[in-house]
């Protein structure tokens, strides 16, 4: 049996111009279902983070659709999917027993019984993303046995692992963040919930463990792996990471790596002010999402608009404070286009910059009366 992994699409998920990914991610998913023709894949583990938010945006639900559509529908293959800590777990699951008659096999939200699929000599178990609280409301028996993440998975996956037929290859697909593992700017829950990281070993006794949560696709020893996002979702080591989908043949276990072409390439270009303007790049880097590093002058309105006519996907840009040689400010298009509107957003990010700490209540309330003073004197000239 071929099965190819993949997650963390995280549809829905809007640029911070407001936009969203969509036509990047119809992209990327349409790379996929040829990958999947091509290598004569039986079935697709999507392990998590299908949507980007819990209640998913009218245009995510809509790519759900049709790309679900096309692959159990038209491809007449089968996905075996896992809900995610960004998805809405009861929501995904809706109808899940009438769909797995389409081929689409949902584990939205974790049950006392073991998620299990049988393919021949082949077993698939689905592990939805579990917190401690579910795991101890789900085996209220062993409630007293859960003092930590680690202990949860335990009790779950001994319970899954009971059911192991001999003979039978074990392929887990689940959604986690194990110690050590390495993380990018965009895996911001993860970043901020640490204490949810589990060490590799729980996952013992099945021959592949098919991951989401991390956006960089990686191995944890040799029967563990995260397949990495769909797409590049920010800048820094994103940038430079070869985004994949996983193939594995369960006759032998064996592993294939096959890259996702993408719609944009995303890239940090550094420079002074006039040679990112007169730069003669690539162009898929001049079309691409691009992050501005302006190494010898403050970047104000006017050359931030100018900068942008050059690069049409320019999302940030960073350039010297006015205050101080050796610091930088940092600042999305958004803030920029909306500095006379929202002065405040901007002061907030200054103070991140040259602070390294967000403005206090006292700073912030400074600011305002400066702000109100400035305000009047222009009105009364």
């Amino acid at each position: 049996m071929k099965l190819l992994h993949t997650s963390d699409w995280h549809l829905g998920m809007l640029l911070r111009s407001g936009k969203t990914y969509q036509a990047d991610q119809r992209y990327a998913i349409d790379k996929i279902c040829e990958i999947a023709k091509d290598e004569k894949i039986d079935g697709i583990l999507l392990a998590g983070d299908i949507f980007d938010k819990s209640i998913a945006s009218q245009e995510g639900l809509q790519l759900y659709n049709d790309v679900m559509t096309k692959i159990c529908g038209k491809m007449g293959m089968k996905v075996y999917l896992i809900a995610g800590n960004h998805d809405g777990a009861e929501r995904i699951s809706q109808c899940n027993e009438l769909l797995k008659k389409s081929g689409l096999y949902i584990a939205g939200t974790l049950t006392s019984e073991v998620n299990v699929i049988n393919e021949g000599d082949v077993d698939i178990y689905l592990l939805p993303w579990i917190s401690t609280d579910k795991v101890k409301t789900v085996f209220p028996d062993k409630a007293e046995e859960i003092n930590s993440m680690e202990d949860a998975y335990r009790v779950v996956l001994d319970k899954y692992r009971e059911s192991f037929v001999d003979g039978h290859k074990n392929v887990l697909v689940s959604h986690a963040f194990i110690v050590n593992a390495e993380t990018s700017v965009s895996d911001r829950s993860a970043e901020v919930g640490r204490a949810t990281m589990v060490g590799s070993h729980v996952f013992e006794g099945f021959d592949y463990v098919a991951l989401g949560h991390l956006h960089g696709s990686q191995d944890i020893g040799d029967r563990i792996r995260y397949s990495g996002s769909l797409m590049a979702y920010s800048f820094g080591k994103e940038e430079n990471q070869i985004k994949s989908v996983t193939i594995i043949d369960t006759d032998d276990m064996s592993r294939k790596i096959v890259p996702i072409p993408q719609l944009y390439r995303r890239k940090t270009l550094t420079g002074t002010y006039d040679e990112l303007m007169n730069a003669d790049y690539e162009k898929d880097i001049m079309d691409g999402y691009v992050r501005l590093e302006v190494t010898d002058s403050y970047v104000g309105l006017e050359a931030a608009s100018l900068l942008r006519e050059r690069y049409k996907n320019l999302l940030e840009i960073s350039g010297k404070s006015l205050e101080r040689e050796d610091a930088k400010i940092t600042m999305t298009m958004d803030e920029f286009e909306s500095a006379e509107t929202d002065p405040e957003t901007v002061f907030d990010r200054y103070c991140m910059d040259i602070m390294a700490d967000a403005p206090s209540d006292h700073l912030k309330e400074l600011f305002t009366k400066a702000l109100v003073k400035y305000e009047k004197e222009v009105t009364e000239e």
